[in-house]
């Protein structure tokens, strides 16, 4: 999947999302964003790279102490 395909797959989850609102504010957007987001992204690297948490971070672009804060945030690891 290219960078187009996942950007475009964002856009179309928030275009749904708006209309979900049928008219409502949104508030708290960027924060929910990137909640709901970093999981599934942590997931998915720490299982490509094996649980390595120094490969991931290196793959992420992260200091290996972030990393492993934002695994604890999201219980992903004790």
């Amino acid at each position: 999947m290219s960078k187009k395909n996942i950007e475009e797959c964002i856009r179309e989850s928030l275009q749904g999302y708006f209309s979900d609102l049928r008219g409502e504010q949104p508030h708290g957007m960027y924060d929910m964003m990137i909640r709901v987001m970093e999981k599934p992204l942590l997931e998915e690297v720490m299982a490509q790279a094996g649980n390595n948490q120094s490969r991931a971070a290196e793959w992420l672009g992260l200091n290996r102490n972030t990393l492993r804060k934002k695994l604890v945030e999201h219980k992903l690891v004790n």
